[in-house]
């Protein structure tokens, strides 16, 4: 009976070893690490396939997502909000420029859940926000600049309209 039973338990193991634990690493979250200007984020992702590329399209608010061997699968996303914000969760996902459903949670970030067919090559994620293109340092130093230039021309002004009398 013990070695009937330690029978059944080693070929438990063995199935374990050779079905289930090469396949839990496509269960694993992925992670990406983008920079924006002087930002840099760690966005973590899950699907089967492969990203290429992602970047930030701060004209049209949104972030672009290069695939490639994608085979029919949700794609689950974990957006951080100071890289892209959508105002009431209303994002729009496009998958191949075409739009498609999604779930999506709020806790700290954005989690986005929608289904990506075989052979997807491109998913872009539309908000209202994205990565501000000037730093608020930047906004600064830009408005002090501009005092100065507008105080140096009234003291010009003032000087000269004292010389002229």
């Amino acid at each position: 009976m013990k070695i009937e039973s330690l029978n059944k338990y080693a070929i438990s193991l063995i199935v374990f070893t050779i079905l289930i634990l090469p396949n839990l690493s496509a269960f694993a979250e992925k992670n990406y690490h983008l920079e924006i200007d002087e930002n840099s984020f760690d966005i973590k992702y899950d699907f089967d396939g492969d990203v290429i590329t992602m970047d930030i399209d701060k004209e049209s608010t949104s972030l672009l997502i290069g695939t490639d061997n994608v085979k029919d699968s949700n794609f689950q996303i974990t957006l951080p909000d100071k890289l892209i914000h959508a105002d009431n969760n209303a994002f729009v996902v496009l998958i191949n420029g075409y739009e498609t459903e999604y779930k999506v949670t709020h806790d700290v970030d954005s989690a986005l859940t929608f289904f990506v067919p075989d052979f997807t090559e491109e998913i872009e994620i539309i908000g209202t926000h994205v990565v501000p293109e000037f730093p608020l340092g930047a906004i600064l130093v830009s408005g002090s600049i501009f005092g100065i230039i507008i105080a140096i021309q009234k003291s010009k002004k003032f000087n000269l309209g004292n010389n002229l009398s």
